[in-house]
């Protein structure tokens, strides 16, 4: 008996077709304005639609799409960090104003890299808050860096050369400097504060000067108070020929010691500079140690002080004597006896 055969029937899987659903999605340049969106429509849900409202209003630019409820978002975050980093800044500043183990120099210096620090952190920060997409910004940073490097190198020039003066000290708040102004001249003042762009100088009749940083950097600058604020002031005075030497030397003297604001040591001392011809040409030397109260002022006691003991002592002060010397020629003789007809006739 033959066995039956059984013939299995084996069903071969016939190729489906799969369809893939490909969702569009736009690129969110601001992603921490979805995520606070969603916080806000879960908390009311009139709040909610207005946010979806805003959200609405949108443009579209490249593959990424901006809404008025992005910009909304960039503003507040922006307004609260500038807020928050402003606030740390006086704060600090105000805890290092107490900081008496710094002098001035340091504790400007450490203000300004704990301000530029808090800054940066705060600028991070707010990038982070928002979630920004730095890809999609890529033509705007080359931008901003090409400004950087050609518009604003100046700027931060400024910025780098102010720091390196109050590191090495070469010029601080309080120096006494030499400038020249416009017109050539030169002047001196004080310096009042280094700030990131410019240092201020103020003068004796009040004018404030702007001075770059960086112009102090690679120019030519004279500090009277960089090592010491001991200054030399040269009073020039004049005495007839027929004066005596001495004792106008020991009258300039005891005038220079009479001020208030010359130093005892180094004394004030005087020297015979030249015979000039009207006199006797001395220099007194007095040396302050205040040259921010001026040096004109000084100049002016001093001389004031000599006026009156030389009057009491008997001793003139010069003036310019011109001595007219006359040819006898025929003309002279003929113009001095028309003089002299002319001064018949009127008397």
């Amino acid at each position: 008996m033959t066995a039956p055969l059984v013939a299995a029937a084996t069903a071969s899987p016939t190729p489906t077709a799969t369809a893939t659903a490909v969702v569009v999605k736009h690129a969110e340049p601001v992603a921490g304005a979805e995520g606070i969106k969603n916080v806000v429509s879960a908390r009311s849900d009139t709040i909610g639609n207005i946010v979806d409202t805003l959200d609405k209003l949108a443009v579209q630019v490249g593959s990424s799409r901006i809404s008025l409820w992005d910009l909304t978002v960039i503003v507040a975050v922006l307004a609260l960090v500038i807020s928050v980093a402003w606030a740390a800044s006086r704060l600090s500043s105000r805890v290092l104003a107490r900081a008496t183990r710094l002098d001035m120099t340091q504790r400007l210096l450490t203000e300004k890299m704990v301000s530029l620090f808090i800054w940066t952190v705060a600028i991070l920060v707010g990038i982070d808050v928002l979630g920004i997409d730095l890809t999609a910004l890529t033509v705007f940073s080359g931008a901003f860096g090409l400004a950087i490097g050609f518009g604003l190198q100046k700027t931060f020039g400024n910025l780098i050369a102010g720091i390196i003066l109050l590191m090495d000290k070469s010029i601080k708040p309080g120096d006494v400097i030499a400038i020249a102004d416009q017109s050539g001249q030169y002047t001196f003042g004080q310096i009042r504060r280094i700030g990131i762009r410019a240092v201020s100088l103020t003068t004796r009749d009040q004018k404030e000067y702007l001075i770059p940083n960086e112009n102090l950097m690679i120019n030519q600058v004279e500090n009277w108070s960089y090592s010491s604020k001991n200054v030399r002031i040269q009073v020039p005075v004049v005495v007839p020929y027929a004066s005596d030497i001495e004792l106008a030397e020991k009258l300039m003297l005891e005038a220079a010691g009479a001020v208030k604001r010359v130093l005892k040591a180094p004394p004030p001392t005087v020297w015979l500079d030249s015979f000039a011809e009207n006199g006797v040409a001395f220099v007194i030397h007095v040396w302050i140690t205040d040259p921010e109260e001026g040096t004109g002022n000084v100049r002016s006691d001093v001389l004031k002080g000599l006026w009156r003991l030389m009057r009491e002592n008997g001793i003139k002060v010069p003036f310019p004597q011109r001595d007219l010397n006359l040819r006898d020629t025929e003309t002279m003789r003929e113009l001095i006896a028309a003089l002299r007809s002319d001064e018949g006739k009127t008397s």
